[in-house]
């Protein structure tokens, strides 16, 4: 099991602080040598629910006392939706796909509340087609080729143009006195 940074994060509700996922992975690796791995794991006052598929864990994190079967169906969904955008989830093709990703998350989840979880729904709102990644076969690396992999061969543009949305959420105490006790800057791609 390898520790690794998580490669998309959403914070839905805000109430969770970002930096809580990184005890997730020495939690769990510490939890497996013991032989006490459960689904659900705690650190102080947050929860980890999580599933693993393929090589990735997907993992929610609450501080509350949340509905577990609601969270774990949320999860399983999740994975049944990426898989017919990509064909296969991997880590290539959610570093491949992180657009569509973000796409699909904001439309799978309103403020913390599972909204539309049926991939044909989804598909009419989200039409974009994933990179579907390719098993069995050898590709030649790109250093050799020159390729990128962002850039599809004989497609031609009138205009370079990339459309980001950047949301940003600043949280800030301070005492009486106006020092600054605890400042936070998130942002969301």
């Amino acid at each position: 099991m390898s520790a690794s940074a998580p490669l998309i994060s959403l914070n839905y509700e805000g109430d969770v602080a970002m930096s809580e996922i990184d005890h997730f992975t020495p939690l769990l690796m510490q939890r497996e040598e013991e032989g006490t791995l459960t689904p659900l794991l705690s650190d102080g006052r947050v929860h980890f629910l999580w599933i693993k598929c393929s090589n990735l864990y997907l993992v929610a994190t609450t501080l509350k006392n949340a509905n577990a079967f609601l969270v774990y169906s949320f999860l399983y969904k999740t994975v049944e939706v990426f898989s017919k955008y990509f064909k296969e989830l991997e880590e290539e093709s959610i570093r491949d796909n992180c657009v569509i990703v973000y796409e699909l998350l904001d439309e799978l989840m309103d403020f913390g509340f599972p909204q539309t979880t049926d991939s044909k729904i989804l598909q009419e709102y989200i039409t974009q087609q994933g990179n579907k990644l390719e098993t069995g076969k050898s590709r030649v690396p790109p250093t050799v080729t020159n390729a990128v992999f962002w850039r599809s061969e004989g497609i031609k543009y009138k205009k370079n143009e990339v459309f980001i949305d950047v949301t940003e959420s600043v949280n800030l105490l301070v005492n009486a006195n106006g020092s600054v006790l605890l400042s936070e800057i998130c942002s969301n791609l």
